[in-house]
């Protein structure tokens, strides 16, 4: 005991000072990433091993172990499982991307490219793509995700030239060929869904995986003035007048109106300050050239992919969302309770479970497919019957496919057959 008596204890309150002067150097990383780490399966393997090694010192070894040596093990841990929750984090870029004419996209892509399955998602009118942050978040460990910044919106250029769905669906279309996205999945919610069904009527769906609309029906164009009604297009044309005179509180008060979850002060205002980027003028320009121009219904009858259509149950043009969906064919209708109209926020662990499951069937449906796929046949080369000229004048001496090693009169010509390939072994 008198041997021991003046090695400090780990646990007594010279051992901690010791143990805090030789850990000095640690950065100071924060109780939350020590929780993570502790709890992270890299760490518990390497507590295993280290309690494992220190029994077979019995207990006179653990009680005696320096400090100094069991600092060391600290930071062995420590970076051992930083090392392991550094290499599990995805990388998110962002990047400022020239379309050309004056016009750059800020673009946000992180995720998986290797995983062979590109999720592209396109934000609503007023809003970035920071809107898609907690999906992104979700979806990136598994799957390349995409989002960006429309023109005239967010951090992208802010121009009063083209502003249109499809405009906005040329530029996605570059932007998809610059990043080499092949046969991506387009996930576009409210004015997104306009700017896919632009997409589609350009460009088809033979180049694309999969389609997930979110929220809004495909606008019929001028067409659609009349089944609204006087009064009711009035209406829309009102809030023209009150978001040009009063931007800010019109925004404030749209936000809270599609996100009904609680949402803290700053994710709001930061949604505000999003939507204040785009000039009055051009957010009505936007406004008008969605939902009275050009009709895109056509792009309905156009898709030949798998879509999904998920909608809110409290969405004022639920049934035109469903009436739709079933003109699509391949299509499958969800709709999602106890949410407003940015879903994605209201609900997104049912969101990400609706997403999950139809990503994943797109892939199984794929391999499927392939699997099913007949090879095709293999050319057989059709026999040619030579004429009687061309036999008399052939070479006296030709290999032959039976008995006799040559061929040296016009009779055994006309018996064996015309050139033969060689003798069978």
């Amino acid at each position: 005991m008198s041997g021991n008596s003046s090695k400090p204890n780990a646990f007594s309150s010279r051992g901690i000072v010791e143990t805090d002067r030789a850990c000095s150097h640690l950065p100071n990383t924060g109780m939350d990433l020590f929780a993570r780490l502790f709890s992270s399966e890299t760490m518990r393997i390497n507590l295993d091993h280290y309690c494992a090694g220190l029994s077979v010192f019995g207990a006179s070894a653990r009680n005696n172990l320096p400090m100094k040596l069991l600092s060391q093990i600290v930071v062995v841990l420590v970076t051992t499982g930083l090392s392991a929750h550094s290499e599990s984090a995805f990388v998110l870029n962002e990047r400022t991307v020239d379309l050309g004419n004056d016009v750059s996209l800020r673009v946000i892509e992180s995720g998986q490219p290797e995983s062979g399955a590109t999720l592209v998602f396109i934000p609503g009118w007023s809003t970035s793509a920071d809107i898609w942050r907690e999906q992104i978040n979700r979806f990136a460990g598994t799957y390349r995700v995409i989002s960006f910044d429309p023109r005239s919106q967010g951090k992208s250029t802010i121009t009063t030239d083209g502003n249109t769905p499809e405009t906005r669906a040329q530029d996605m279309h570059t932007l998809l060929d610059r990043f080499g996205a092949r046969r991506p999945v387009l996930i576009g919610w409210s004015q997104g869904v306009e700017d896919i069904a632009a997409f589609i009527n350009l460009y088809g769906t033979d180049n694309l995986s999969g389609i997930v609309l979110v929220d809004a029906a495909i606008s019929p164009g001028a067409e659609g003035m009349a089944a609204l009604g006087a009064q009711q297009a009035a209406s829309q044309f009102a809030t023209f007048a009150v978001y040009q005179t009063h931007q800010q509180k019109y925004l404030a008060d749209m936000m809270h109106a599609i996100v009904s979850k609680p949402q803290s002060n700053d994710a709001i205002e930061g949604l505000v300050v999003t939507g204040l980027q785009t000039p009055p003028d051009i957010g009505i320009a936007m406004r008008i050239a969605d939902t009275f121009g050009v009709s895109r219904m056509p792009a309905l009858k156009k898709i030949n992919c798998r879509t999904l259509s998920i909608a809110s149950a409290k969405s004022p043009v639920l049934a035109q969302q469903q009436a739709q969906a079933k003109q699509i064919s391949h299509a499958h209708f969800e709709k999602i309770e106890d949410a407003a109209h940015a879903v994605f926020l209201d609900q997104p662990d049912r969101f990400e479970e609706l997403l999950k499951s139809f990503v994943g069937s797109l892939a199984t449906n794929n391999a499927y497919q392939n699997a099913a796929t007949p090879a095709p046949p293999a050319e057989i080369d059709e026999t040619v019957i030579p004429t009687f000229e061309q036999y008399r004048v052939a070479s006296k001496v030709v290999k032959v496919r039976r008995r006799q090693n040559h061929v040296r009169t016009l009779w055994t010509k006309l018996l064996y057959g015309w050139v033969a390939k060689g003798r069978r072994n």
